[in-house]
């Protein structure tokens, strides 16, 4: 059985059994049930261990193999605007139709669920930050220090910083350093497939807790999260991605998806950017007709940093998860979200789960302090699913970035 399939066997194997603890007579079951949370406790506390290496590894990498920022020219800067724009557009529309659809809204227990990750449960929500103080945290202080207490906003930009730095030393000195990179990114990935092996385990001891403490409304409205998310990353791609691909590539979606449905499908079907690069790469050359040098520049820099997709579901899974456990989602709030989801979309890697580990660091932003890996654990049971979606959306918006960046530079024959 797949992974994703034992995972499915575990969320339904934990609502059963705290279901089953919340029956007449079977005080026993609840109190066992109960007792087994250190377990799920143990698999979030993993889960976070990985999150500050791969963060720093694969932003350094982006960025550091973008090339001699110096000399990226008109290509390179519009590639960067377009990721930025477009990724921006996308926290900002996932946060719209969050709070539209009401997302979270009025769950069972709101404020009063128990999870925690390497914290007293009955620790209270941190405050929530104003705009001000966010983009004053976003400044480096102290990378290690960020690096330590698991403050990954300025950590990311001092690693930006870093790794632009790079790419103007010599050749020689940049392939060592992003040799070490790219090495501890591997690492990461390494232990991220070692942990998701115990997901089944550890999602199902979680969800069985959630539901022996708040019941079954809760899956309610984990469903409605997932019906939001998928609806979210729809409106992205019919409000900011079919325009552009309309005005600015100037092509039609009929055309588009037919030459471009293989890397489409299998985006959808491995949930990975990096698996899809390559057959991304030959539909952008030898059907959209989107010359090479533009090819090879755009979509990998993207697999690497645009991820739309990601960035709709972190500012979703933000507010969901806010109002789950009680904690206001007013203006500073939004914009803390829409800001953290763009910045936190650049992190992480095209593989399967890496998203779900970066939303850590909007969850941190907007206050949830220790329980923010409860959270994650949460929305892990419906992950697998959701991360399929959202990388066919990130492989769309690169490839209409490819086709609107050759057609601006008449690189292409379309």
């Amino acid at each position: 059985m797949k992974l994703e399939g034992q995972i499915g066997v575990g969320f339904a194997a934990g609502v059963a059994l705290g279901a089953a603890s919340r029956l007449a007579g079977m005080a026993w079951l609840h109190t066992t049930v109960i007792a087994l949370e250190p377990v799920g406790v143990a698999f979030i506390r993993l889960i976070t261990m990985v999150v500050v290496p791969l963060v720093i590894a694969s932003v350094f990498v982006g960025v550091a193999s973008l090339g001699d920022v110096r000399a990226l020219g008109r290509i390179g800067g519009r590639t960067l605007l377009y990721f930025l724009a477009t990724t921006l557009a996308a926290a900002l529309l996932g946060l719209l139709v969050a709070l539209s659809a009401n997302v979270g809204g009025g769950t069972p227990g709101a404020g009063q669920m128990s999870l925690a990750a390497g914290a007293a449960t009955a620790a209270a929500l941190a405050p929530t930050p104003t705009l001000a103080q966010t983009i004053l945290a976003m400044i480096p202080q102290n990378p290690f220090a960020a690096a330590a207490s698991g403050d990954l906003l300025p950590l990311i930009v001092a690693v930006c910083i870093f790794g632009a730095a790079a790419t103007v030393t010599p050749s020689e000195a940049r392939a060592a350093v992003v040799r070490f990179f790219a090495g501890i990114n591997e690492l990461s990935l390494i232990v991220i497939g070692w942990l998701m092996r115990l997901a089944p385990v550890g999602v199902g001891v979680l969800i069985a807790v959630v539901i022996a403490q708040s019941g079954l409304d809760l899956l309610v409205r984990l469903a409605e999260f997932c019906l939001v998310v998928v609806g979210a990353l729809a409106v992205h791609v019919a409000v900011t991605l079919l325009p552009a691909l309309w005005y600015g590539a100037r092509l039609r979606a009929t055309h588009f998806v037919r030459s471009v449905s293989d890397a489409m499908l299998l985006a959808f079907s491995t949930a990975s950017s990096n698996a899809t690069l390559p057959v991304s790469m030959a539909a952008a050359r030898d059907r959209l007709h989107i010359a090479p040098d533009v090819v090879a520049f755009v979509l990998p820099a993207g697999a690497s940093l645009n991820k739309n997709g990601a960035a709709v579901y972190k500012a979703v899974t933000a507010v969901f998860l806010a109002r789950v456990y009680g904690l206001p989602v007013h203006g500073g709030t939004m914009l803390t979200i829409v800001l953290t989801s763009t910045l936190a979309a650049f992190a992480g890697t095209g593989v399967p789960g890496s998203s779900l580990v970066t939303t850590l660091i909007v969850l941190n932003a907007i206050g949830l302090g220790p329980r923010a890996a409860a959270g994650i654990a949460l929305v892990a049971a419906v992950d697998r699913p959701l991360d399929m979606c959202r990388t066919l959306v990130n492989t769309i918006g690169n490839l209409v970035g490819a086709a609107w960046i050759a057609r601006a530079e008449r690189r292409a024959s379309v």
